[in-house]
């Protein structure tokens, strides 16, 4: 083994160590955040509560933010349990069951939403990278769709896709449009990141590549897709989050059921019989949403890993 051979190997190990590291410290902060988050709940919900009417002239609790009780903010123990308790009764399946098979459905529609705008954004990166004039034209319009409120749009993707695509092989099923939902909010990220990582390329590597003749697409894959990727794992960790949302979101607006938007919904019709589950319910649609960023973290240290490993093997 030469010298060169050893010293990358050393590199490399020392930059899985540093990863390993940090991925610690990120698991630490997190949990401090959560028990400093409890904390914050329980020590406001026993200042809320001891709140009267003889204190109304309180400068925050009691005039700015609302007084509590075990209805508005019930005790984070009753939520941990209600996680083991069945909601029906004539059913033993827990409560943590139905949020997980509801979570599985909306993660469903979430990933392929969150695929399907991905390659959209991805693919209207490039061509307004290829076309200046496309950029500036289709710009502001990018924007503004975004601006829309996806509480208007989502009922009307749902009843469009179940009345306008029966032409197609298959079955167009409501799941699907909420899918739709989901790429509507994901594409705006990714394509405003796209482009703004597509132009970060090197000026001297871009004349370099003309220098050696290459092709646009060769320029494309080799120098502008790699230099993007910091702009576009940033956007794919937004677009997942935002998928995830869009999802439930179009489930509770296009009255989708069987997802976690329904649940969230049902369980705000019953509030005042058990408000637990709607915290619950809450709860797995963020454990959802911190799952799906954590997949594309993960996918993008294996990417910036394996484009480490080959720069040092060069």
């Amino acid at each position: 083994m030469t010298t060169r051979e050893e010293t990358n190997r050393a590199i490399a190990r020392h930059e899985r160590n540093a990863a390993a590291r940090r991925g610690v410290r990120r698991v630490a902060v997190f949990l401090v955040f959560l028990v400093v988050l409890s904390i914050l709940y329980t020590g406001y919900k026993a200042f809320g509560s001891a709140v009267d009417d003889a204190q109304t002239d309180l400068p925050v609790v009691g005039r700015i933010l609302p007084r509590t009780d075990d209805l508005t903010m019930p005790p984070l123990l009753d939520i941990a349990v209600e996680f083991g308790q069945p909601p029906q009764r004539n059913s033993s399946k827990p409560l943590g069951a139905f949020i997980g098979e509801a979570a599985l459905f909306t993660l469903r529609e979430a990933a392929f939403g969150f695929l399907l705008g991905a390659v959209l954004g991805l693919g209207l990166a490039i061509f307004m990278l290829r076309k200046k004039w496309f950029e500036r034209g289709l710009s502001p319009y990018l924007v503004a769709s975004q601006t829309v409120p996806l509480v208007a749009i989502a009922p009307i993707i749902v009843i469009w896709g179940s009345k306008s695509l029966g032409w197609l092989p298959f079955t167009w099923e409501p799941w699907m449009s909420v899918s739709i939902i989901a790429t509507y909010l994901t594409f705006f990220p990714v394509a405003m990141n796209g482009i703004k990582g597509l132009q970060s390329a090197d000026a001297a590597a871009m004349e370099l590549m003309r220098s050696y003749a290459a092709t646009r697409r060769q320029t494309l894959l080799k120098l502008q897709l790699p230099a993007s990727m910091p702009y576009l794992f940033a956007a794919f960790k937004l677009a997942a989050t935002v998928a995830i949302v869009g999802a439930i979101v179009g489930e509770i607006s296009g009255g989708v059921r069987g997802g976690l938007g329904r649940l969230i919904l049902d369980y705000a019709s019953r509030y005042t019989t058990g408000p637990p589950r709607l915290y619950a319910s809450v709860v797995g649609a963020a454990v959802l949403g911190i799952l799906a960023v954590g997949v594309v973290t993960l996918l993008e240290y294996v990417a910036v890993t394996r484009r480490q490993a080959a720069r040092g093997a060069r």
